[in-house]
């Protein structure tokens, strides 16, 4: 059985990405890009879908010990596990180099004390899990061959096959250096570069160090605001700027249930917030990356905008359910590819627009098509703001007129008169006055509740919503507006759970099931830290404060966070290290910060 999702460390070389567990076992990596087939599935389903196991010799696989410590060396993503046996102590350096050829697995095992018996079990499967490769050597070196894949497996040590998986069994002692390597090539094409882990390794810190001495955040938070920056950064696909939501899929928002979903594509909506986080903290370079990505991606065809996109822009996200996984502990069913890439979500409009905005307030060099984008963009507003959508959840129910759509809505056209005001653009501004002004009354009549002082989640609706929570900070109206605070401590009370975390909306009970799907789901973390924020804003500092150093107690052992948190099991649930999670966590340590609302 996979661990639990906490279990797990990210690691990545900005092109795909790779999950570890405590035990020292690989349980997911897609190879060569986020969204490619896995070699390793085994995190949704058994060790049979693929695995890769390295650590202290164990009298049975079935019960690997787990390392004793673990952490990032420094700021970077190269993972350090160490075990404590009875013979004595061996650490495990796992990384991805930054690569331009071919993608690379690293793992170096060092003899820390003692002589340590250690085992590498690789379990290579193809296709998720489905196809046995063929497997043999290659002038010397292991390499399993199926359909346009190849994977090419180097070390040192000694290996032997056994039961359709390679194993090798060596002693380490101290000062001992021992690596292994795994290489993906297309099938067809000549075999990779034969490895060399330590001059890798070398360039892989030094690439990490100098990334984040760019960070100009240094406030209390810088811990957790640097560990979520490179956990953005490891999920950012470096050949276009794309921006995957996480590198996963069907990690369940509920153990046992059916909300298993696809996250490895670019949603314009996370990839922007991804951007101001990004901004905020000094990577310029990322956010002309994803201006330029989001450019190609919507080329041509501003009036039909998706909400997501493939890493390198495709339009064709397709989903089908993979029957041969049972899923993550047997939540199914597994699914590839994504059903609402086409579904209207009019509140994008707004993020797209606000992350272009703030490109250009923050001096980001002028690009004319962004600003004609951006122009666009309102045009089609123009036409089709009035009209109900799936909303920022997407919703699989019926469409209905959701406040915050409206909401994202007045932010598209507010931030583009802003661009015309600047002189920037062209555009008819006293018209889009009135549009501004049209969206922000109808709002406020239809979207709100008088009686009990609440915006409500859609129009005509007694249901709340957390991206309610979005008015103050999107500017739509003040803080200390009364039907903001109102809806403020609405929220607290109708989606709170009973250790004090936002649920995104009621999944039952209300106007049948509202998101049209069976079961239930945990508290959205991305939802708690908006509440923090919004508690910072209206004054009640403290208790931001506590609020958010609750969630940052949620953390994994290595400062990660999966989308949600379940409140009866008491544990991450959801895609996992998910950037949805991540950076409202940044952007809740600025504004703390910047209100001198902190510990010690």
């Amino acid at each position: 059985m996979a661990g639990r999702i906490e279990d797990y460390a990210l690691i990545g070389d900005m092109q795909t990405a790779a999950l570890v567990c405590r035990d020292g076992t690989v349980d997911w990596l897609c190879l060569p890009r986020f969204d490619s087939h896995a070699v390793f599935a085994g995190l949704l389903g058994t060790e049979e879908h693929g695995f890769w196991r390295l650590g202290p010799a164990h009298a049975t696989d079935a019960e690997p010990p787990t390392a004793a410590r673990r952490r990032y060396r420094g700021d970077s993503l190269i993972l350090e596990s160490e075990w404590d046996t009875p013979r004595g102590t061996v650490r495990v350096t796992d990384f991805m180099p930054p690569r331009d050829g071919a993608p690379q697995l690293i793992r170096i095992v060092e003899g820390v004390s003692g002589r340590v018996p250690m085992r590498s079990a690789l379990r290579m499967r193809f296709s998720y899990g489905r196809v046995v490769p063929w497997v043999h050597k290659h002038e010397g070196r292991t390499v399993a061959v199926a359909g346009p894949d190849s994977v090419w497996f180097d070390t040192t040590a000694e290996t032997y096959g056994k039961s359709l998986t390679t194993y090798a069994d060596f002693t380490v002692a101290p000062g001992d250096r021992i690596a292994f390597t795994i290489s993906w090539e297309p099938s067809h094409k000549q075999p990779p570069a034969l490895p060399e882990p330590e001059q890798s390794l070398e360039a892989t810190e030094d690439f990490w160090r100098e990334w984040v001495e760019q960070c100009t955040y240094h406030g209390p938070y810088r811990e957790a605001v640097v560990r979520s920056l490179i956990t953005l950064k490891a999920l950012t696909y470096a050949p276009t700027g794309g921006i995957v939501a996480a590198p996963t899929t069907s990690l369940p928002e509920d153990i046992g249930g059916v909300r298993n979903w696809d996250y490895r594509y670019t949603w314009l909506r996370d990839a922007a917030i991804t951007l101001s986080s990004l901004l905020r903290t000094g990577y310029r370079d990322e956010a002309r990356a994803w201006r330029e990505w989001l450019l190609r991606a919507v080329a041509g065809d501003p009036e039909n905008l998706q909400i997501m996109y493939g890493i390198a822009g495709e339009r064709e996200l397709g989903e089908a359910e993979l029957d041969w996984l049972p899923g993550y502990e047997n939540s199914g069913p597994v699914r590839v590819g994504n059903g609402a890439a086409h579904q209207l979500q009019l509140d994008v409009y707004g993020e797209v627009t606000e992350a272009l905005h703030l490109a250009h307030m923050t001096g980001l060099a002028r690009n004319d098509y962004a600003s004609l984008l951006q122009l666009k963009l309102i045009r089609y507003l123009e036409q089709h703001w009035d009209e109900p959508d799936e909303g920022i959840w997407e919703v699989r129910g019926p469409r209905r007129h959701f406040v915050h759509s409206k909401v994202m809505a007045w932010v598209a056209v507010d931030r583009t008169i802003k661009l015309i005001e600047s002189g920037d653009a062209d555009g008819p501004l006293e018209k889009w006055r009135e549009l501004r002004d049209d969206i922000h009354r109808d709002v406020c009549e239809k979207g709100y509740d008088k009686e009990r002082n609440t915006f409500t989640q859609s129009y005509g609706s007694k249901e709340l919503d957390a991206s309610l929570l979005l008015i103050p900070q999107m500017g739509f109206l003040p803080p200390d507006d009364k039907r903001v605070i109102g809806t403020i401590e609405a929220i607290q009370r109708e989606l709170s759970t009973s250790d004090g975390f936002i649920l995104r909306y009621p999944t039952s009970g209300g106007e049948e099931n509202l998101d049209g799907l069976p079961g239930d789901e945990g508290a959205f973390l991305a939802c708690s830290f908006w509440m923090a924020d919004d508690l910072a804003m209206i004054g009640r500092v403290d208790e931001a404060r506590k609020l958010f150093e609750k969630l940052l107690a949620l953390r994994n052992d290595l400062g990660l966070l999966a989308e949600e948190w379940d409140p009866r099991l008491k544990r991450q649930v959801g895609n996992f290290p998910q950037a949805f999670s991540h950076v409202p966590l940044i952007d809740t340590a600025l504004r703390l910060t910047a209100s001198g609302a902190y510990g010690g």
